[in-house]
This record gives structure tokens, C-alpha cells and sequence, in this order.
């Protein structure tokens, strides 16, 4: 009876926190450092509170669920290329956080599993912009030279496909990518006395 209702829990917690990160999807922020077409949100930060309280393997479902739940609520531009990519990024992110975590279950593990997953999402965002997602986007919506003029307006560094992974890409990423592992951990600091009940104890 009391693995059903934990069980339950669990899937109550990662059905809210999935929510949430599709809400806070619809909230970006376009910097001017950036090229317009990428835009800053915190929607992973519930994915990481969600890795830290219940495993990677929650992280990653809350990852895929919000992705889901914005494609289904409120469409895609992209064709699903966007949301693909936040997915793939996100993932890679995440997990890396919910995995060290759950092994070392304090603040030097979730701030190492934060870097790990920081790197993780930098060479995952650049191997799947490269072979995948831009030429992807660049037969179906914007040449590739569109692209790039649009970065170079921005960062006059970027003149071609590497140097817009160098400039715009990496930065992008270590940005969103630390914001939400120090979003992700003040938030679950102050959230752990609410879901103390349904997480095992911890020292983080």
C-alpha cells in the first residue's frame, strides 16, 4: 500500500513539474547578444528538481513531457525542429544532474553533476545543431546563408557554420545551462519541506 502511494506521488510530482516546465516554455527572453531565433527560458529548471527529488530517469520524462504538452497545447512553427531540439539539449542537461545526484546526494554532487551536465548539453547542442538541426531547419525554412547573416548581425565573428556554433551556440547553451542549475537549486531548497513527503532524505 505504501509503495502504490509513493508510487503515485511520484507520478502526481512529475505530472505537475512537467506542467510547469511547458508553462515557463512559453516564457523566453530574446538577448540582444543572441541572434533573434534563440531564445533564453528557464523551462528545464523543473526537469532538475524533478531529477534531484525522484532520479534521471524523472528528469528526462519531465523533459519529454513539456515538449510534448506545447506541441499538443500550443503548436510548433517549427515543424517539431524546436521542440526536438529542446528535448535532445534538455535531456542532456538533466540527466547528467539526476544521475551524479542520486550517488552523492549533497551539494558537491549536484553542483558536479551540474557541470557535468553543463558540458554535456554544450557538445550535445553543437553535434545535434551541426549534423541535424540546422541543416534540417535550413532546407525547410531558412537558407543556411539567411541563417548565418542573421548571427553575424548580431556577432560579427560568425561567418560561417563553425564559428556560429563557437559564438552563438556554446554561449547560449553555458548560459541557459547555468541559469537552471542555479535557478534549479535555489528553487529546490526552498521546495524541499513540501515535497519532503515523497522524497527520500538528503543533504543537499
Amino acid at each position: 500500500m505504501t509503495t502504490k502511494r509513493l508510487s503515485t506521488s511520484a507520478m502526481v510530482r512529475t505530472a505537475l513539474l512537467s506542467a510547469v516546465a511547458c508553462v515557463l516554455m512559453q516564457i523566453d527572453l530574446r538577448l540582444p547578444i543572441f541572434p533573434g531565433f534563440l531564445g533564453l527560458d528557464v523551462s528545464d529548471v523543473p526537469a532538475v528538481i524533478g531529477a534531484v527529488t525522484g532520479g534521471p530517469l524523472v528528469g528526462f520524462t519531465i523533459v519529454f513531457l513539456k515538449n510534448v504538452m506545447d506541441m499538443i497545447i500550443f503548436g510548433t512553427s517549427t515543424g517539431g525542429i524546436g521542440n526536438a531540439a529542446n528535448f535532445v539539449i534538455g535531456a542532456a542537461l538533466v540527466v547528467p544532474v539526476g544521475i551524479v545526484y542520486k550517488r552523492s546526494r549533497n551539494n558537491k554532487g549536484y553542483f558536479i553533476g551540474g557541470a557535468i551536465g553543463l558540458v554535456s548539453m554544450v557538445i550535445v547542442a553543437c553535434l545535434a545543431n551541426y549534423f541535424v538541426l540546422l541543416p534540417l531547419y535550413s532546407r525547410l525554412f531558412m537558407p543556411m546563408e539567411t541563417i548565418l547573416e542573421v548571427a553575424n548581425a548580431v556577432n560579427s565573428n560568425v561567418t560561417n557554420v563553425y564559428s556560429f556554433l563557437l559564438f552563438a551556440i556554446v554561449p547560449f547553451n553555458l548560459l541557459k545551462g547555468g541559469l537552471t542549475i542555479g535557478l534549479g537549486f535555489i528553487l529546490y531548497r526552498a521546495l524541499r519541506p513540501a515535497l519532503a513527503s515523497i522524497m527520500t532524505s538528503d543533504k543537499i
